[in-house]
């Protein structure tokens, strides 16, 4: 490989799919599940996000409430592994 080019890796739709949640109406995935998507840490997506928010739409992201983040650890806590949950 050249100095320079990137290399391409496929992610399978599923891994995708399984990573979608509802949350205020709109699909989203978490921080956490798109950094390792791309597979770099969740700290350095959200900085990359921060300094280059002219390359994102306005909708890109969003903060959870305190009640939205409690109610998703509770259905990460009690979902089963075997249909898409987190351990």
């Amino acid at each position: 490989m050249a100095k320079g080019e990137a290399t391409v890796t496929v992610v399978s739709i599923e891994r995708v799919q399984s990573r979608i949640l509802l949350i205020r109406d709109q699909k989203v995935i978490l921080d956490s599940d798109l950094a390792d998507l791309y597979g770099v840490p969740t700290k350095r997506l959200n900085e990359q996000v921060r300094r280059n928010t002219a390359r994102f739409p306005p909708d890109f992201m969003f903060r959870l409430t305190s009640a939205e983040a409690e109610s998703l650890r509770s259905q990460i806590a009690t979902s089963n592994e075997g249909r898409g949950g987190r351990r």
